[in-house]
């Protein structure tokens, strides 16, 4: 027996006055309505209405439960409300795990934007350069940059993401610019300590510091796990850094970094919004991830320095 339909056959039955005029109103057969109330009676183990051919009576129990079930209905008639609006109107709180760098640089304009054509959503942004699990760590959606691997996790690309090996105009003039990958072994590298995880091997081969038959980093002269700090150092002549431009690209554009090598730059990542579900998806997801597609342009504006 459905409990609410049970209750809500009894309600309408008392509300109407008849078992017919509550079928009418239920769209329900009289014996269907009948059948549960009987039902909600015999659980309840009381008679709940005093039946006449013409009229239902409330018994004593009937009455105490009437108001009660009343109550009780309307109070999920408004939560199923509630939540439909989840599906159609953007409201509630959005929970987004994003890349540090990149969030400090791009997403503050982004949020503020989006928040103001959807002014019903709260943000709750935690910044981790880590693969973060969306599911068990209760997010809506993450950023994540890289090439992304098959999962069960829905996954948009938003943008391309570009990677440049730079050093600054100092560094060269001072170390000489290497002008084939074999001249980067004699140079100082800058490590960025998740780079085999979002580049994936490929793009390391012909860095120096990298052991391709071991697979990790050997004699490496600077790690880091924050992109913002390479570029700094490169910036102050600490050696040749691989990064994205979306970090690197103000520095190249007003020539505090140079771009080497350009004609081996490696293959585009990609920033992506994964998020769990595609079907019955949340509209703040839905409309954030909307919000997203274009957004930083084609090609992103990080990228207009050459």
């Amino acid at each position: 027996m459905d409990r609410i339909d049970a209750m809500r056959a009894f309600v309408t039955v008392v509300s109407e006055g008849s078992f017919t005029r509550a079928a009418e109103r239920l769209e329900l057969s009289p014996q269907l309505v009948s059948k549960y109330v009987s039902q909600l009676e015999q659980r309840l183990g009381v008679r709940l209405l005093n039946r006449t051919t013409r009229k239902s009576h409330l018994t004593e129990a009937g009455a105490r439960l009437y108001p009660r079930a009343q109550q009780l209905l309307n109070d999920v008639d408004d939560m199923e409300h509630q939540l439909g609006d989840l599906q159609t109107q953007a409201r509630g709180r959005l929970r987004i795990s994003a890349p540090v760098s990149f969030a400090i640089r791009h997403l503050a304009p982004l949020l503020s934007d989006f928040q103001r054509a959807h002014p019903a959503v709260g943000i709750d942004l935690q910044l981790n350069d880590r693969k973060v699990d969306i599911v068990e760590e209760g997010f809506d959606v993450a950023l994540r940059i890289g090439h992304l691997k098959s999962s069960s996790l829905i996954a948009k690309r938003i943008a391309p993401i570009r990677l440049v090996l730079c050093a600054s105009p100092e560094y060269l003039k001072r170390y000489g610019t290497p002008r084939c990958p074999e001249d980067l072994e004699a140079h100082r590298y800058l490590r960025y300590s998740y780079m085999e995880q979002e580049a994936g091997e490929s793009l390391l081969r012909w860095l120096p510091g990298h052991d391709p038959q071991r697979g990790d980093q050997v004699n490496s002269d600077f790690i880091s796990n924050n992109g913002d700090v390479l570029v700094e150092a490169a910036i102050a002549g600490g050696g040749l850094a691989l990064q994205p431009t979306f970090i690197s690209g103000s520095a190249i554009k007003e020539g505090k970094l140079q771009v080497i090598l350009a004609e081996h730059e490696p293959e585009p990542m990609s920033l992506y919004a994964v998020y769990a579900h595609r079907q019955l998806l949340a509209s703040k997801v839905r409309c954030f991830v909307d919000f997203l597609d274009g957004y930083f342009g084609d090609p992103p504006h990080w990228d207009r320095f050459d």
